[in-house]
């Protein structure tokens, strides 16, 4: 197991506690709304093991991703996202797609699209400390044993049993 994770400044623990305050007022945003979200996620692999992120203001584990900002498609979200969240660099032809959903998650409307992206060299992970606390490689069993974003688990599962 692969660890990127180095312990939080002072400024970083303010910066948690505003994302975690911003989110659950999303969440009453969205569910008052009822307006879709619509957000992209990518799993990375590498050498079997799959990259896991957790963020400051859930529970849960994830990958690299998050919400589409307006004029923007889910592979224009992810390259952005994966730069932003763990400075790892893409292109829109490194992400295949694995799977596409519609649900009801933490009392809103969302629309989720996954990538995959397999990448022959471990790139260095890097996280802010700040939205994503963690970040760490794991393989397809130990990481179906974690509390992980329930389409994604879908992805991993199938990879799993590829």
């Amino acid at each position: 197991m692969d660890r990127a994770h180095s312990g939080p400044a002072l400024t970083d623990r303010g910066f948690q506690l505003a994302y975690k305050c911003a989110y659950q007022m999303m969440r009453v945003y969205w569910r008052v709304t009822g307006k879709m979200t619509h957000g992209t996620l990518v799993a990375l692999w590498n050498r079997g093991e799959v990259l896991l992120v957790r963020n400051s203001y859930v529970k849960y584990y994830s990958s690299p991703g998050g919400y589409l900002r307006r004029g923007e498609d889910a592979k224009d979200a992810l390259v952005r996202e994966l730069r932003e969240e763990v400075g790892v660099s893409a292109t829109r032809d490194d992400l295949t797609p694995a799977h596409e959903e519609k649900h009801v998650w933490e009392g809103k409307r969302d629309h989720v699209e996954i990538f995959e992206m397999d990448v022959a060299e471990r790139p260095v992970i890097h996280v802010d400390n700040r939205e994503v606390v963690e970040a760490t490689w794991f393989t397809p069993e130990r990481a179906l044993q974690l509390n992980v974003f329930p389409p994604l688990r879908k992805v991993i599962e199938k990879r799993a049993r590829a």
